[in-house]
């Protein structure tokens, strides 16, 4: 998309600003939780989690893409999670008492990532694979419907299955990279770049 420079230097601070009301929005879901206003806290939630897509969605189309804003919203996205999953235990204890064992494998996966890449780079991955897009939007859509329309329980086991393969991808990548990279398509893209002695 062909564009000016002044409008997209206007253009490049709305993703950071998405994230950054993303960012802001998790202290007041955790209030909403702790104080138990469902309804308010799904009228917060919902923006939330669409924003995540809005923002990556303008970044790419836009190619306003950045290590700071890679990173941020890396942050913002794990932030919003703990709030998500402090609302479920709040609101909807049930799906989480009743999927105990594939709860723990997908936050488990997902911490265990996280700390690695912490250890092996000194920040989070901020890989933003293709896999882990497509998991994210499906556990984001599982958390919407689960507070606007209920509980379904495919949609979940969907999501986490989703979220399960991303991560192990992210744990090939974490071999593989030698260096911290942001918005990595995905493992069979980076094996490619070092069957061509692309990558260093």
């Amino acid at each position: 998309m062909n564009i000016s420079a002044s409008t997209r230097q206007k253009l490049r601070r709305v993703p950071n600003a998405l994230t950054g009301a993303r960012i802001a929005a998790v202290p007041v879901l955790i209030a909403l939780a702790a104080t138990r206003h469902e309804a308010a806290f799904t009228w917060v939630l919902v923006p939330a989690l669409l924003s995540d897509i809005a923002d990556g969605w303008m970044a790419r189309a836009l190619s306003l893409q950045s290590k700071i804003g890679a990173a941020l919203d890396s942050i913002a996205d794990t932030l919003l999670w703990f709030a998500s999953v402090y609302g479920i235990w709040v609101f909807h204890p049930d799906v989480i008492t009743g999927n105990a064992w594939l709860c723990c494998t997908v936050i488990g996966l997902w911490a265990s990532e996280y700390l690695l890449a912490l250890l092996r780079y000194g920040r989070v991955s901020s890989f933003h694979t293709y896999a882990a897009k497509i998991a994210g939007y499906a556990l984001g859509i599982f958390i919407g419907v689960l507070f606007v329309f209920g509980y379904f329980p495919w949609l979940l086991y969907l999501a986490a299955g989703l979220s399960v393969a991303g991560n192990l991808e992210e744990f090939a990548l974490l071999a593989v990279l030698p260096e911290w990279r942001a918005d990595v398509r995905g493992l069979w893209w980076v094996l490619d770049e070092r069957r061509n002695g692309r990558l260093t």
